[in-house]
């Protein structure tokens, strides 16, 4: 059954504030990554409150979580209780390094299949729905928690993992599936293949989509080129992190803002260089705590993802944090060319807004302390001459930058199932 949503800011933090206690009480003695971090700044089940907690309880980050991956394989010490007691593991894509390995416990999963459905209720999806998940089904989690969220909620779910694009498609409608879940890439990925094989998306059976992985579902632009492409569809974003699990559902009311299910995360927004807070309407990085996985915690985890809080109250009604735009970028994604931050999110904006782009890749070239972009772009069709122009225009109206753009053959640029790998360093 759906979780009854706090009825104020005061009664969220009072939940916030218990399951804090539970999870430190269970984590303190047992916990050795935490043990000794969080007695070193005499944090325990204890802690007065949420400002107590924040003000005193140290950050960590992902270097620090490979240390400890590296000092203790294959799982690090991040366990709350002896090994036989986890059922699960995954381990993170590795696009900031080593992958590190996840375990859970049952009932850390179950917290997170939770989560989850909350994440499918918010999109529209029930149990009356056929969900068909376009994923390779590997050792990243997402792929496994939305499938059994799917069966959670009673709905028809459909594994795509091991079918071709094609294969996919015709399984789609085979399945007269209405909910499809799969990276924003490869929603344009399957629209180009429906192409290719004659297959009419305007007769598809799928009116939503939600997407994951990349910030794309919460672009503007890219939500629009999607919805065009699966005619009759409406795209819903969230995010997650292996590491933490699924965090954000779409709002309601706003499209391109995202909600942090704050129920199950206590989370802040903090300055990347200074560790200070950011009000609302200034752009940080996100910190959470997984307020229930306890089997194998993050406690003001530095995700290293840039967000901006919307000024509350969202127009949805709902309490939860608001993020305008949902996920910016990844703080260490930021480049800065010629004096001027740039983000992946601005760049795929600019794209697809441009409109007449099938694939893109932005290479990245640096000459001693000068950092140089450039655009390669696989237009859409081969006598779109005026494109490069446009989109050279484009560039300098968004970026104040001049940056050269080059128009690629068809089927040159590489194509993605998962995350979309877009930046290369030249």
């Amino acid at each position: 059954m759906p979780r009854p949503p706090a009825s104020s800011r005061e009664e969220l933090e009072r939940i916030q504030l218990a399951k804090l206690r539970e999870l430190l009480t269970a984590v303190r003695p047992a916990n050795a990554f935490y043990a000794a971090k969080l007695g070193q700044a005499n944090i325990d089940g204890s802690v007065a409150s949420l400002d107590v907690f924040r003000a005193n309880c140290p950050f960590t980050t992902k270097p620090e979580l490979a240390a400890d991956h590296a000092a203790h394989p294959p799982y690090g010490s991040n366990l709350t209780f002896p090994l036989e007691h986890y059922t699960r593991v995954h381990q993170t894509s590795g696009t900031s390094g080593a992958p590190l390995r996840w375990p859970d416990t049952p009932e850390s999963w179950q917290w997170m299949i939770d989560n989850w459905c909350d994440i499918f209720r918010a999109a529209g999806v029930s149990g009356d729905d056929r969900i068909f998940f376009a994923f390779s089904f590997g050792p990243f989690i997402g792929f496994w928690l939305a499938f059994e969220a799917g069966e959670a909620l009673g709905a028809l779910s459909i594994p795509g993992g091991g079918l071709s694009s094609a294969a996919r498609l015709r399984a789609i409608f085979t399945h007269d599936a209405n909910v499809l879940c799969c990276t924003p890439t490869y929603a344009l990925r399957l629209a180009e293949v429906a192409g290719e094989e004659n297959i009419d998306l305007a007769a598809s059976p799928v009116r939503t989509i939600v997407v994951a992985g990349e910030p794309g579902g919460s672009i503007p632009a890219t939500r629009a080129r999607l919805e065009e492409a699966w005619p009759g569809a409406t795209v819903f974003d969230h995010h997650g992190m292996t590491e933490v699990g699924p965090v954000t559902y779409p709002c309601p009311a706003q499209a391109g803002v995202l909600h942090v299910l704050e129920e199950a995360y206590l989370a802040e927004i903090i300055d990347p260089e200074t560790a200070e807070p950011v009000a609302a309407g200034g752009t940080g990085e996100l910190v959470l705590t997984t307020l229930g996985r306890h089997g194998s915690p993050l406690i003001r985890y530095r995700t290293g993802d840039l967000v901006t809080a919307a000024e509350p109250p969202c127009r949805c009604g709902r309490l939860d944090l608001a993020l305008q735009g949902g996920i910016l970028g990844r703080a260490d994604d930021m480049v800065v060319v010629r004096g001027v931050n740039v983000y992946p999110s601005a760049i795929e904006e600019i794209l697809r807004s441009a409109g007449g782009i099938t694939e893109y890749r932005v290479c990245i070239r640096r000459d001693d302390a000068l950092v140089e972009m450039s655009v390669e772009v696989e237009p859409e069709t081969v006598d779109d001459s005026g494109l490069a122009k446009r989109l050279a225009t484009a560039f300098y109206e968004s970026l104040s930058l001049r940056v050269p753009v080059t128009l690629v053959e068809p089927g040159t640029l590489p194509r993605f199932e998962l995350k979309a790998k877009r930046w290369v360093a030249d």
